[in-house]
């Protein structure tokens, strides 16, 4: 049985033209899934769009599109246009995102994030399985008795959710398809998994068949020094320019104290203080990074402990020759 492994493209210094290249070559190596992220730059199904027509069988994704820039309609028409473009290949990867991104670049009011999220998800279900949207159950909005004027490939293309906190996990077990827990220490998985079981218990479903599945930052180079001084930059960032959520986590996962230093010398824009701030620590339980045959075995280590699906983080700012050599050296095995 082959191991199944994903690949994002970081959304900061895209290359369209050498990112397109990188999922062709996924698709021939045989990973299971690209994701493309979309936050203020590239807008995200278009890229998508471009990226089916040019490959096969791998899986495309949003990895992860916010609920908040787009109504849940036109978010149901996306999915249903993408995936008949596709032959039936997109995953929805979902987020609430952050008040800095939602009010401060799209203009929308940053409210009630997980009951909206909640909602989004029943809308879109509802219009992908041909039903009208006033069988949604959803009452933050004042909807009619519209359809889709078209018969989707599917009529459910699955759903996963970067959720952080509790409440968003337990909905993640009623009504998604896979959780996205992107730096959640991976020895600590059980705990989302058992919020997980309980919502899927109560909503009558299997909890078995929603995967985990977590963007996985894995670095294998010769000195592992070297490998995880390149990951403190992009912990950094999340920790200190992503909004608070990832800061809060980590806290509530015992690394408050280094996390606190981490965001304070970020929000002072001492950028190279705050990755040289990371500890080792957090660094041993966020990231993989060493020798290949080290990754691997690593990589494995985190299937053991509830990983599904794990989502390598394509290197950034490395030029393409790196990042093809990357994914020769992670292509899944059989």
């Amino acid at each position: 049985m082959q191991d199944k492994t994903g690949l994002v493209a970081f959304w900061k210094n895209y290359d369209r033209k050498n990112v397109l290249r990188y999922a062709q070559m996924a698709d021939e190596l045989g990973y299971d899934s690209f994701w493309v992220p979309e936050a203020w730059g590239y807008e995200i199904f278009t890229l998508l769009t471009e990226i089916a027509v040019h490959t096969k069988n791998i899986k495309i994704a949003t990895g992860i599109v916010n609920v908040f820039s787009r109504s849940p309609g036109l978010m149901a028409m996306h999915a249903a246009t993408l995936d008949e473009i596709s032959e039936g290949r997109l995953i929805l990867g979902m987020g609430t995102s952050g008040s800095r991104v939602i009010e401060g670049f799209h203009g929308v009011p940053y409210k009630k994030p997980l009951t909206r999220m909640r909602q989004y998800i029943q809308v879109v279900q509802t219009l992908l399985a041909g039903q009208r949207l006033s069988d949604a159950g959803a009452d933050m909005w004042d909807f009619r008795h519209f359809k889709l004027e078209m018969t989707p490939v599917r009529d459910r293309v699955p759903i996963y959710c970067a959720c952080l906190n509790e409440k968003a996990i337990r909905m993640i077990g009623e009504v998604a398809d896979g959780w996205m827990p992107t730096f959640w220490p991976y020895n600590r998985l059980d705990e989302g998994r058992k919020w997980i079981s309980e919502g899927a218990d109560a909503a009558g479903r299997n909890a078995d068949d929603i995967v985990t599945a977590p963007f996985t930052t894995v670095i294998p180079l010769p000195d592992k020094n070297q490998s995880y001084e390149s990951a403190r930059g992009l912990i950094s960032f999340y920790i200190g320019g992503m909004g608070d959520y990832y800061k809060a986590m980590l806290t509530r996962m015992g690394f408050g104290e280094n996390a606190a230093v981490v965001d304070s010398l970020y929000k002072e824009k001492k950028r190279k203080e705050a990755a040289e701030a990371v500890s080792q620590e957090m660094l041993e339980a966020l990231v993989i990074a060493g020798e290949p045959d080290f990754c691997t075995q690593r990589l494995g280590e985190w299937r053991e402990a509830g990983v599904g699906l794990p989502i390598l983080t394509l290197p950034t700012d490395m030029g393409p020759e790196i990042c093809e050599m990357y994914m020769q050296i992670m292509a899944p095995t059989s």
